[in-house]
């Protein structure tokens, strides 16, 4: 783990004994815990406001410790938690004032997002990112993306934005990718949780068409319990078919 001086200065700011760096060696110091982190993201983390360098009469950013430990913190919350940019900077301006604020565990799935939802009418919708932030944060192409949305694997909402698990799916296709997998590979995966999604659904319609407020919460939540079921049958079976011991 990187190392803050202790007594140091916050986010932007610099202590007199602190030595400033350049965005190449904070690169490297990043590469060992996070070896796809690229100059353009760690620019587009600053374009976002996450991270403030001091800059050089010439325009040259130099990062304090602070600035290369926040990084860290805003690279980790992505990598462990896919936690949206939005959702980053609250935490690590809640940690600013002092508050004492915990993160989602690792491995949730909804969970993940927790304290990152809005409310919609009666039904919670998980946190929205914009295109840029899905590309950042799932360290993707823009030629990938479009490539993946003409396969219909993501799909931004009525307003451009996707949901935060647009996020984990981009992660996915990707790793796969790596395989082989080619996204026109991928449909029939994509058609399978379609029709996994629509039992869902169909379990829970009623519920949700209740006029008690608490029937309509307890809809969520079983949709959330089923959703949770339906991942661990469909990791049961496809081991099974494939002949490997479940963990």
């Amino acid at each position: 783990m990187l190392r803050t001086p202790t007594g140091g200065a916050g986010h932007g700011t610099a202590t007199a004994g602190d030595r400033l760096v350049s965005i190449g060696t904070v690169l490297n110091q990043l590469r060992d815990e996070f070896p796809e982190v690229t100059i353009s993201k760690i620019r587009f983390l600053e374009a976002e406001g996450l991270v403030e360098p001091r800059r050089t009469a010439s325009g040259y950013r130099k990062f304090s410790p602070q600035d290369v430990e926040r990084l860290a913190q805003i690279l980790r919350m992505q990598r462990d938690h896919y936690l949206p940019l939005k959702v980053i900077r609250e935490h690590l301006d809640a940690l600013a004032r002092g508050e004492q604020v915990g993160l989602p565990s690792p491995g949730a799935q909804r969970d993940l997002l927790d304290g990152a939802w809005d409310t919609d009418g009666d039904r919670p919708t998980a946190a929205r990112v914009g295109r840029a932030e899905l590309l950042a944060a799932a360290e993707v192409t823009e030629e990938e993306l479009v490539e993946w949305e003409s396969y219909g694997l993501i799909a931004p909402g009525p307003e451009g934005a996707y949901d935060a698990e647009a996020v984990t799916v981009a992660r996915l296709v990707a790793d796969l990718g790596r395989f082989g997998l080619e996204p026109r590979h991928l449909r029939a995966v994509k058609a399978a949780a379609d029709r996994e999604a629509g039992l869902v659904e169909q379990m829970v319609a009623p519920l949700r068409r209740h006029r008690n407020p608490q029937t309509r919460a307890h809809a969520e939540a079983t949709a959330k319990e089923l959703a949770g079921l339906s991942v661990r049958l469909h990791a049961a079976l496809v081991q099974t078919a494939l002949g490997l011991r479940l963990q």
